[in-house]
């Protein structure tokens, strides 16, 4: 019986040793926990701010726990925007590419690849609404100046590669400003895109981006 008396050191070890481990998250995957909680608040309603007192209480860690992984806020806020430009330039990628692999010459390619481009933007947008508030730049109203002006430099890349598409199809139906042409439709349908993606924002994700598309795509593409 005296065998399996315990003593005071060895109960406390063994109580230590049954206590639950919390499980510490490896390199980089607290980073990547971190961004897709601050995107997932950003998709309730009235969530265009969160504080960083708000994103610690919801990973249920510190503020100075967010800090160990990003130096500020804003640099959260790069994260995510560096999401979406790599997801979306990468998907436009593949559509041109695959789009000029099978008929780059054929009337009206350059339209189909824009309209192609067009949907695939508002599909993005659907999926990934917290990311929708960030593009329009709703969550970024009260964050720094950069991150506005790099969400307007990515529309500025979306209309120039719209542009691009759209130069041939002018070209080829004879017009006599191509270039002009072309510009002026690009604008146009990145307003378009713009537009759509910040009513489904301020509609709390109710209005739908891709709600008669195909319809609004033909009047503007012909």
């Amino acid at each position: 019986m005296s065998d399996l008396v315990q003593t005071p050191v060895q109960a406390a070890t063994d109580s230590k040793t049954d206590a639950p481990v919390r499980k510490r998250p490896k390199p980089g995957e607290r980073r990547v926990q971190i961004l897709q909680t601050l995107a997932a608040m950003l998709e309730q309603p009235g969530a265009e701010r969160v504080t960083t007192a708000a994103l610690a209480a919801r990973l249920d860690v510190s503020e100075a726990a967010l800090y160990r992984h990003f130096a500020s806020k804003a640099q959260m806020f790069e994260g995510l925007i560096e999401f979406v430009e790599q997801t979306v330039f990468s998907l436009i990628n593949q559509i041109a590419e695959r789009e000029n692999a099978a008929a780059s010459t054929e009337p009206g390619a350059g339209a189909r690849q824009v309209a192609r481009m067009v949907t695939m933007l508002m599909q993005f947008a659907e999926k990934n609404p917290g990311m929708t508030r960030v593009m329009v730049g709703d969550a970024l109203v009260f964050e720094n100046e950069r991150l506005q002006q790099r969400m307007n430099q990515f529309f500025d890349k979306i209309e120039s590669t719209f542009r691009q598409c759209l130069r041939p199809d002018s070209g080829a139906s004879g017009s006599a400003t191509p270039s002009v042409d072309a510009q002026v439709r690009a604008s146009a349908l990145t307003a378009l895109v713009v537009g759509r993606l910040q009513r489904y924002a301020r509609s709390g994700f109710k209005r739908l981006p891709s709600e008669h598309l195909d319809a609004s795509l033909a009047l503007l593409l012909g």
